[in-house]
């Protein structure tokens, strides 16, 4: 990715602060914590092409806005301060140093984006600030906590999410063509090695795939080149701006394959976009994953978690997206923060809270489906390794299996 070329450049000159920064802060007090609150950031894109993923952080925002005025944790307020990244890496950069060096935060959170997560991973590990609960599915930061035991995701692992693709394709589907669209990145790589995995033996089963950046306009060619190569399924490893466009040019060209959708582009208001953009067909069978509960999926009609969701959005984010599940990720990455925050003590450090994040036996999050349980140890920095395919159908999501888990 273009951008990610430039964040390396400045993350020399990023990196060179580090030790001037940790000498200041010796011998200082918990920075972020004081009497009355914590203080925590991060940051997410509110403009540019991946703007859609706003809500993650709002839902989060939120929630805690909520626990605030339910007494906060030990009489403590959390604070979340998110800043705008245009989810370019280079901005990444230059607003997490303000967070950590002039707005002196506890931890960075919920930071979305693989790249931008990447761009600031050592810097902050150098520093010995939590970067906590990464909105990010990428499986370094569970594979390599040894190198960097101060950053853990939350979400399901890419890898593991298009391996269950490529297994459910191997087992189902043995005449498949496949096609894969992926974003040109880590993100993107990662899901594609996925697929592959999964498939073993039947990974000549790809007959192209096709990559694109960030920057481009749209992936009309990409779309066409699958295509051209007698695809009949089509693995969606995008993210929601481009996903709406995969189906959209099929549409325009007369093609109807089955689509793999991963799932940070397969909420149900993404969905219903893009069947407008194409078809309620065109749209109709495809297949991803699930971890959240969707607040507009007639199985949670009545829920408590989904009617709180309602009520949180309404009291704290003037009832806006209150049919976005990223809202509810948000949600329950922040509930999971607060779980972690309680267990960090009444006076949290930096290192009591990553002992927190690292010690996770959550099987309350009322967000999250029936049966997953938040689980991690110092050795498995997997927040969330469980899920539920699904299957869209008449403009909803349908559960169809059991719990899989994501490896």
């Amino acid at each position: 990715m273009r951008a990610m070329g430039k964040s390396r450049v400045l993350f020399g000159v990023f990196g060179a602060l580090v030790v001037v920064s940790a000498a200041s802060a010796g011998g200082a007090s918990t920075p972020g914590v004081t009497s009355k609150q914590i203080l925590i950031g991060g940051t997410t894109p509110l403009s540019g092409p991946a703007s859609a993923y706003a809500a993650v952080a709002k839902g989060a925002d939120a929630y805690f806005k909520y626990v605030n005025d339910h007494g906060g944790v030990f009489g403590r307020s959390i604070k979340y301060k998110y800043e705008d990244d245009a989810y370019d890496p280079s901005q990444t950069i230059q607003r997490t140093r303000d967070l950590v060096q002039n707005e002196k935060v506890f931890a960075i959170y919920n930071t979305l984006g693989t790249e931008q997560n990447l761009a600031v991973r050592s810097y902050l590990n150098q520093l010995k600030v939590p970067q906590l609960l990464v909105a990010s599915g990428a499986s370094t930061w569970g594979n390599d906590f040894k190198k960097y035991p101060w950053t853990i995701g939350y979400q399901p692992s890419y890898k593991g999410e298009a391996t269950i693709y490529g297994r459910y394709i191997a087992k189902t589907r043995p005449n498949a063509r496949i096609g894969v669209l992926y974003q040109n990145d880590d993100y993107g790589k990662e899901l594609v090695a996925g697929l592959q995995r999964g498939l073993g033996q039947k990974a000549k089963l790809i007959v192209s795939k096709q990559g694109y950046d960030v920057t481009d306009t749209d992936v009309k060619s990409q779309i066409a080149r699958l295509k051209s190569k007698k695809a009949n399924t089509l693995m969606v490893f995008a993210t929601p701006k481009f996903a709406i466009q995969s189906y959209s040019s099929a549409r325009l060209l007369g093609w109807r394959p089955l689509v793999f959708v991963n799932a940070v582009s397969s909420a149900s208001n993404t969905m219903t976009i893009a069947a407008l953009a194409s078809s309620k067909r065109q749209t109709e069978g495809s297949i991803s994953i699930a971890f959240n509960k969707d607040p507009v999926n007639p199985r949670w009609k009545g829920d408590k978690a989904v009617t709180l969701f309602r009520t949180i959005l309404k009291k704290y984010n003037g009832g806006q997206g209150l049919t976005d599940v990223y809202n509810v990720y948000g949600m329950s990455s922040a509930f999971t923060l607060v779980d972690a925050l309680k267990h960090a003590g009444k006076n949290p450090t930096r290192a009591s809270v990553m002992r927190a994040v690292t010690h996770l036996d959550e099987r309350n999050n009322p967000f999250v489906l029936p049966g997953i349980v938040i689980r991690t140890t110092p050795t498995d920095h997997f927040p969330i390794a469980q899920a539920r395919l699904e299957r869209y159908h008449n403009g909803n999501w349908v559960y169809f299996g059991s719990i899989v888990h994501i490896g």
